[in-house]
């Protein structure tokens, strides 16, 4: 199922002055305009406003079931280092992560489909706010998305440096990982830094529970149950002679299992609070629950396999790969619609650059293949 070349195009273009107009979370009003120009062009009913920047559009084709499709739209506050003749023109804001190539891929499907006549049901077409962090899939379902536009099953997509293009990823469970911070302050007694004996040095403390976290991953949690716990900040002190009475510990908790990651929390909080209080200190600890891990349904898994299997630049799909342990908010809406998030590759002849790198920048050659296959997705779901 190819897409016309016109709208190759015209998602060429899209992407570009997308990647060349990056807007940050919550932010997304001018791509949010575009967004919603282009669906009203192709007669698509349109809402806007959801989830604050959202927007959704709507193609009905009479009775049947109802598929929505999501696409996410804001951008990250990274300097952009590409060089390209359409980089950012924002400064320290660019797309990153490549959800301007999202846009565009669900805008040509949009385009594409909206000139069918065989299909039989309803497709939502989901542009997504704030993905990076804010929370904007949560925004979205709270502010009423699917009640709003009930769906059958929900389905989000994202480009994967490592995968050659044309390769089509997903999993049945958990494919994306959860996402919670936390925050440890370390209370002590300042003193002069010639006499630790008359303080309490806090310094010391947060080092040792920094060590003493890691080992929650590799003695406290089954080597069976993926866990990553990051620190990634330690924050203590301003003179070279004063053991300061406070140190600030921070960083990340990447968890695949629900019951796993309560038990993460509640090892922090006692390791955290043990180890300070060997050195007669406190910690207070701040563990925020964010992100959940992102879970595939296996018949939503099954379906968008197959609809893969139908576009000839997808030439190899995979049904088995591992789960990453980084996060998506997409897994909001799949806590409240059965569905399935999947990769596709984006390695042309040249090997993209990781995701949230400053020279990273979508592949083109990747808009007509997922544009296909999101309009394959939507055909073998609304089939007459």
């Amino acid at each position: 199922m190819g897409i016309e070349a016109e709208t190759v195009e015209r998602m060429v273009a899209w992407r570009r002055d997308l990647h060349a107009h990056p807007e940050l979370a919550f932010q997304e009003v001018r791509t949010a305009e575009l967004v919603a120009r282009e669906l009203a062009a192709c007669g698509l009913s349109v809402k806007t406003g959801l989830g604050r920047t959202g927007v959704v559009g709507t193609l009905s084709r009479g009775d049947g079931p109802t598929v929505g499709l999501r696409a996410d739209m804001d951008a990250l506050p990274i300097q952009e280092a590409t060089g390209a003749s359409y980089a950012s023109r924002t400064p320290g804001v660019m797309h990153a992560c490549g959800h301007d190539g999202h846009v565009a891929m669900l805008l040509g499907a949009a385009r594409h489909l909206a000139s069918r006549t065989d299909l039989s049901g309803t497709v939502h077409f989901i542009f997504q706010p704030a993905e990076e962090c804010e929370g904007g899939g949560r925004a979205m379902v709270e502010d009423g998305l699917f009640r709003l536009f009930p769906c059958d099953s929900v389905y989000g997509l994202h480009n994967w440096p490592g995968l050659p293009l044309g390769t089509f990823a997903t999993r049945v469970g958990a494919i994306m990982a959860s996402l919670d911070t936390f925050e440890i302050t370390v209370a002590g007694f300042g003193t002069h830094a010639a006499m630790p004996e008359r303080g309490t040095d806090t310094l010391v403390v947060a080092s040792e529970i920094v060590l003493a976290l890691q080992t929650i991953v590799s003695r406290r949690i089954a080597p069976t149950d993926p866990v990553v716990l990051s620190v990634t900040q330690i924050h203590g002190g301003d003179a070279y002679n004063v053991i300061p009475d406070r140190a600030v510990i921070r960083g990340t908790v990447r968890c695949l299992d629900e019951a796993v990651r309560k038990r993460v929390a509640e090892l922090v909080a006692a390791i955290a609070g043990g180890t300070a209080g060997t050195h007669g200190a406190r910690a207070e600890v701040d563990y925020r629950f964010g992100y959940p891990a992102t879970v595939n349904t296996a018949d939503a898994v099954g379906t968008a396999l197959e609809a893969a299997g139908t576009v000839p630049d997808i030439t190899a799909r995979r049904g088995e790969v591992g789960p990453s342990m980084a996060s998506e908010d997409f897994a909001y809406m799949l806590l409240a619609c059965p569905g399935a998030y999947a990769w596709i590759g984006t390695d042309g002849a040249q090997r993209s650059l990781p995701l949230h790198n400053p020279g990273y920048d979508f592949n083109d050659e990747a808009l007509p293949v997922g544009a296909a296959y999101w309009a394959a997705l939507a055909s073998h779901s609304l089939r007459p």
